[in-house]
């Protein structure tokens, strides 16, 4: 997991044990006071000695990343029931009044342009992966801390920016590939395959719009939040969607070129 940074921690000097009040025999006390403010032995700077029920930054991105792998496991058991229903229909057929049987799937010839939009969301999870890991880069990331500047935030900005047009350009690509097909009178209802076609496509382009809201939200909370480790968290979690959406796509799209 990558290191969420924290201000450096501040060394408070602590009284030595031999000036704690003793048990009135001149012995040390087992184990110096303990300091109600951090819950513990805390200087009340380290978050790892934090009071009891608060979290930290490490916490919080732990509890982002588990929230966010839950509910993709969710959009992955539904598209793993499409998938199997895809070949189940692709299986299924008639006997006609001659006792031939039949088979109804026509397979739907996938236009070219989606080669070009899996290259281009492939691209955008690169540049994506950049700019999270750009957030997270210690010798990197100390100027923010500091408060003398935001050249991280900057930084994770322009990529995710790129990220963004390849997101919208890979779209624009399947709108094309929908109009193409049009042209070409398939549509959903014209036979299983086509039905799975749009069925599947429309719907992974339902989440990826919303990872292009996330984006945008991650663009602007770059600008305007004071909070660097929200911005991590934020950025953090936006790329792991988008990767997710990518690898679903790859899946998707094998199975509608060559599972016909």
């Amino acid at each position: 997991m990558a290191p969420i940074l924290t201000p450096p921690e501040i060394d408070r000097r602590k009284p030595p044990y031999d000036i704690y009040e003793g048990d009135g025999n001149g012995r040390r006390p087992p184990h110096p006071p303990i300091d109600k403010r951090t819950g513990g032995n805390g200087d009340g700077d380290n978050w790892s000695d934090r009071p009891q029920g608060r979290r930290g930054p490490r916490e919080r991105l732990s509890q982002v990343r588990i929230g966010l792998f839950f509910g993709l496991f969710g959009d992955l058991m539904f598209f793993v029931a499409v998938a199997s229903a895809f070949f189940v229909v692709r299986a299924n057929g008639h006997f006609d009044a001659y006792s031939r049987y039949i088979n109804d799937w026509l397979p739907t010839a996938i236009p070219s342009i989606l080669w070009l939009n899996t290259a281009a969301l492939l691209l955008s999870s690169v540049t994506a992966e950049i700019a999270r890991r750009s957030m997270f880069r210690e010798e990197d990331v100390m100027d923010e801390w500091f408060g003398l500047g935001r050249p991280t935030s900057k930084r994770a900005t322009a990529w995710l920016t790129l990220t963004l047009g390849l997101g919208l350009l890979f779209l624009a690509g399947q709108w094309i590939a929908w109009s193409q097909l049009a042209a070409q009178h398939v549509f959903y209802h014209s036979n299983g395959s086509s039905h799975f076609f749009y069925l599947i496509t429309v719907t992974h382009a339902i989440h990826l719009v919303l990872g292009i809201c996330a984006l945008v939200v991650a663009l602007i909370e770059l600008q305007r939040s004071r909070q660097f480790t929200s911005r991590q968290i934020l950025v953090d979690a936006t790329v792991w969607y988008w990767h997710a959406m990518g690898l679903l796509w790859i899946f998707l799209f094998v199975l509608l070129e060559y599972g016909q």
